[in-house]
């Protein structure tokens, strides 16, 4: 049995897979977002490590007893920053954190130029930067700067490492040739000395502890390098081969497409990162707001809870025509946009609109996002597998597949996509099985096939942005 962790946003995620690959147990420890000013947003890495620990306990005992490895996925771009004692010197700036755009911009030349990747304010380096300019007596006392799995690694372990794909998000990792790159780290004022050791996501990283395993009630194991929730996501869908994509509705909204090659394309706001296993690489489109909109929208709008939002959003009979036009950008947005002051809008309201419509323009407009996201991607994939928690909805998965005009598929697993991947990485990094063998894609469960397709209004949802963006700054 092989035990995977998924340090999320909303949540810790931890399953246990068997030996097939089929899910034994799995258990979710929430979190919330700290949001003390504006475009920021930060979490206490200690509250990571209660939630971690609550979660690997609530598993079944003997099902612990029994793993023979364990794996780490987690949130992208978080900038946990350590003293020379390894003490956690402020709270962890987030994936979908704008504050440090001014540092982006300074520092998007070099960023293209040595990593193939636009530095958006989301980023590590640029938060490093905020850091410098407006915290210089914390930026001094770095000594190392962790990511938040490898946080949590550094508790399980003992060592600081981190794995390819999730470094890939730093914009201090030379991407092409998977190292640290000087010219990056030099422009924040680090060095290597600042960094983690580098190893693959299907590689050993250390052993488990012998207190924290006594803790757990876990044996002592190999803990895998892991990867960033969207490479790990994607080893837990098996996608690995070039052709092969996914479309993962977490907090954010992802599309990614695996290949053997790295293939940056800045200009269009792609991501390009190296993938969880040695030799490979990927793309990716990335919306910061996804079914974390749903989440403010069912709040927003009184509704004990998402699946009542979705219910009255089903049975709404009001005219798609009529529905208001969304656009999804609370916490700014990254492709194809790269503007963390642009901001949520409501177009086209009426007296007929109701709790239920803003509902049902919320989830187009999260789709119409993600099309923009997809229409960026070198390639159009045949088809999309679908993972993260916004998966689950039968009714948002048709509006999904209408605006992408794209077939989903929907499988077994599906919600525990990063943490089944780090399992899987934890399996591949113990037993060296090869990867056809372990990233295997799970049943389907249903497919959603294109039903209708409506380009108008698209169209209105592509022109709102650019008409009101000189505006967003000032809001």
């Amino acid at each position: 049995m092989w035990l995977g962790i998924d340090i999320g946003t909303s949540g810790v995620k931890s399953v246990i897979l068997g030996e097939i690959g089929s899910v034994l147990a799995q258990s979710v420890e929430p979190l919330s977002v700290q949001r003390p000013h504006p475009l920021w947003s930060e979490q206490d890495p200690a509250v990571w490590w209660d939630a971690t620990k609550a979660s690997i306990l609530a598993l079944p005992a003997d099902l612990r007893a029994g793993i023979r490895g364990l794996g780490l996925s987690g949130q992208m771009h978080g900038a946990v920053v350590l003293s020379a004692s390894d003490e956690v010197l402020r709270p962890a700036i987030l994936w979908n954190d704008g504050r440090s755009a001014a540092q982006g911009t300074r520092l998007d030349a070099l960023a293209r130029k040595q990593t193939g990747n636009l530095a958006m304010p989301g980023f590590t380096a640029p938060k490093l930067a905020w850091l410098r300019d407006n915290e210089p007596q914390v930026f001094a006392s770095v000594r190392k700067v962790l990511l938040p799995k490898d946080y949590i690694r550094l508790i399980l372990t003992g060592d600081k490492v981190s794995d390819m794909s999730d470094a890939s998000g730093t914009l201090w990792l030379d991407i092409a040739h998977r190292r640290w790159s000087p010219e990056m780290l030099d422009a924040v004022g680090l060095d290597e000395s600042h960094m983690p050791s580098l190893g693959e996501g299907s590689e050993t990283s250390g052993m488990l502890r012998q207190s924290i395993a006594d803790e757990l009630g876990l044996p002592i194991v190999a803990v895998a390098g892991g990867g960033g929730d969207q490479a790990a996501g994607a080893i837990g869908a098996g996608v690995t081969e070039p052709g092969e994509a996914f479309l993962s509705l977490g907090t954010s909204g992802v599309v990614f497409a695996a290949g053997k090659q790295f293939e940056p394309d800045p200009a269009r706001g792609v991501h390009a990162f190296c993938h969880a296993l040695p030799g490979r690489w990927h793309t990716m489109s990335v919306m910061l707001s996804a079914a974390a909109c749903l989440d403010w929208v069912s709040r927003l709008t009184g509704f004990e809870d998402v699946a009542s939002a979705l219910a009255a959003a089903e049975s709404s009979e009001v005219a798609r025509s009529d529905l208001p036009i969304f656009l999804p950008y609370l916490s700014g947005e990254r492709t194809p946009h790269n503007d963390p002051t642009a901001k949520g809008t409501f177009f086209n309201l009426t007296h007929g609109t109701g709790p239920a419509e803003l509902v049902r323009s919320v989830l187009e407009g999260v789709a119409f996002g993600l099309r923009d996201g997809l229409d960026t991607m070198t390639s159009r994939p045949a088809e999309l597998s679908v993972i993260g928690g916004g998966a689950r909805s039968e009714y948002w998965a048709q509006i999904l597949a209408d605006v992408l005009q794209i077939p989903l598929i929907y499988r077994d697993g599906s919600s525990v996509g990063p943490a089944s991947g780090a399992a899987r990485l934890a399996r591949l990094a113990v037993d060296q099985e090869p990867v056809a063998e372990v990233c295997t894609q799970p049943d389907i469960l249903a497919e959603v096939t294109p039903q209708s397709n409506d380009e108008q209004r698209l169209a209105l949802f592509r022109s709102l942005y650019p008409t009101l963006k000189s505006s967003f700054g000032d809001i």
